[in-house]
């Protein structure tokens, strides 16, 4: 359930398919009718209209960022890029995001629901196999669910699923929902990395340990935070998994990655440094990939200790960053200017019109001061792993505050560790964020009340009581001025600093080759380059 966007030029349609507003199949539907045929409507987008068929072979090594020693199989505790990236490569899931952001089809192969949204149906693809050679089944779907529900759980995911009444089977291959009260973006929400299914063991419960899974490539050996190996699942039920081999290398350190992929080490790197993206742009061997999305950096504070349970501490903190010479400076102009609320332009329900905060350190110092707070003193967390950057954008932040009389200490963190050691454990720190697909995925994980990924611990009454108005809301208008008011909600009461929705910006080298369209969810094709993606000699 996407928002429609008017267009009134070609040049508005070039912008809204290049921000993800409008899916390419439509751009050249729409493009046809400004009288533009196929290659010319391709070429205004830098896309090629006829693509070379993809070819099967070779190994595809990729270099990730953000990986520790600490992650698991787990998906109840999935948090880092290397466990979210990995889990799209030996796992699968109900749905999917398409390169051109739409939604499609994975394990289910149909879905439906009743009138008021409050029963689904999903249809499974019966050709779908775990790579230890079990067919996928209703009992796995079921149990992959109930993984992320009832009061022992503690996975993060815990809220996605909180309006589920129950799940039961339909015979072997269909699974059905009820829901508590209406949800209109329940298969949106089984995109969630979370959700992977797994095969269930005797007693119903999910067997992630194992690492079996029914994904586009199977693991064959690998230990968390230094590298994985992993050969092509011949029974899987989709397209693609061109490759025969995966590599998967994780390197941290954004030097090393840039380092590896000049070198010929790797394929393809998940990040790359933005202060020398001009320099590998120029490197006649590597292609650039640079994609608008609805992945936030965030800065939360935590609103239920002091300073920061004063509204006025949270907004001083929100008038005291200058975002504009962030962007230019620390993403290079390879951002979308935040706002302080959690939805970018290029997701739906976008709430046009609503006024940018501006960099005010006068009127921070004014908030401070009403509060009696003049001169505060605060540490902020950061790590250059959460994304390349973060620990400069956080000391030009603090330099940025010292005219709102504010001394923001800057410490630097290990990389190794920084989600589960750092994150949701400092009081003011730096997060990265992944797109979600809809308003209601995203605040549903982190800002509802109970949210295990309530990361500035931010509680709000009349937020909450409109999100599960706008949940069960069929009528996307109406919808539309319910996220509205809570974006409001959240810049003007939130605990979050939101100072950029940045692109993702990764690489690969000149002989990796993709369909053109990228989807916007998460690095490198919404994680799944390895199944997408290929070698063209």
């Amino acid at each position: 359930m996407r928002k429609t966007y008017g267009t009134d030029s070609i040049d508005d349609l070039v912008t809204a398919t290049r921000f993800g507003r409008l899916s390419r199949r439509d751009f050249l539907r729409t493009a046809a009718a400004f009288g533009l045929g196929t290659a010319a409507a391709s070429s205004l987008l830098g896309v090629s209209a006829a693509k070379a068929a993809p070819k099967r072979g070779g190994t595809f090594r990729w270099g990730i960022h953000d990986g520790n020693t600490s992650d698991t199989h787990d998906p109840a505790t999935y948090t880092t890029r290397q466990m979210i990236h990995l889990a799209h490569q030996h796992r699968s899931y109900l749905t999917l995001i398409e390169p051109d952001n739409s939604l499609g089809p994975d394990i289910a192969v149909e879905w439906s629901a009743n009138q008021d949204a409050t029963v689904w149906t999903f249809k499974l693809n019966n050709r779908a196999k775990f790579h230890s050679g079990k067919s996928v089944t209703s009992a796995d779907v079921i149990a992959s669910m109930n993984h992320h529900r009832g009061e022992e759980t503690t996975s993060a995911a815990k809220a996605l699923l909180a309006s589920v009444k129950s799940i039961a089977a339909d015979g072997d291959h269909v699974v059905v929902f009820e829901m508590e009260s209406g949800n209109a973006d329940l298969p949106w929400l089984m995109t969630d990395y979370h959700l992977p299914i797994l095969p269930a063991n005797e007693d119903g419960s999910a067997n992630w340990q194992s690492g079996d899974g029914s994904g586009p490539y199977k693991i064959i050996d690998g230990e968390f935070g230094v590298s994985w190996n992993l050969v092509r699942h011949e029974d899987w039920h989709l397209e693609g998994a061109y490759f025969d081999e995966l590599r998967i290398v994780i390197l941290n350190d954004p030097n090393a990655r840039q380092s590896a992929l000049i070198t010929g080490d790797v394929d393809a790197i998940s990040l790359v440094d933005l202060k020398t993206l001009s320099l590998l742009e120029r490197h006649p061997g590597i292609q650039i990939d640079n994609v608008a999305s609805g992945g936030a950096i965030t800065m939360p504070m935590r609103s239920n200790e002091a300073p920061f349970d004063d509204v006025n501490v949270r907004n001083a903190f929100k008038l005291a960053i200058d975002r504009n010479e962030i962007i230019e400076k620390i993403a290079f102009g390879t951002a979308t200017i935040g706002n302080d609320f959690h939805l970018s332009p290029v997701q739906p329900f976008w709430p046009d019109g609503l006024p940018q905060r501006e960099y005010d350190p006068d009127q921070a110092k004014s908030l401070l001061r009403k509060v009696g707070m003049e001169g505060l003193t605060v540490n902020l967390s950061a790590a250059d792993s959460a994304f390349a950057g973060a620990v400069d954008m956080c000391t030009l932040y603090a330099e940025q505050a010292k005219r709102a009389g504010i001394d923001i200490n800057v410490v630097r963190e290990p990389n190794d560790g920084y989600y589960s050691d750092v994150w949701m454990k400092r009081p003011f720190l730096v997060a990265s964020w992944g797109a979600r697909p809809t308003p209601d995925v995203m605040f549903t994980l982190a800002y509802k009340d109970d949210a295990a990924w309530n990361e500035s611990f931010w509680q709000n009454e009349r937020f909450n009581q409109l999100l599960l108005q706008a949940k069960s809301e069929l009528n996307n208008e109406i919808r539309a001025e319910i996220y509205r008011e809570m974006c409001v909600i959240m810049r003007d009461d939130g605990g979050t600093v939101i100072p950029m929705f940045n692109n993702f910006v990764y690489a690969r080298g000149a002989n990796v080759a993709h369909s053109g369209n990228l989807a916007a969810s998460w690095e490198c094709d919404g994680a799944r380059a390895p199944s997408r993606w290929w070698f063209e000699a």
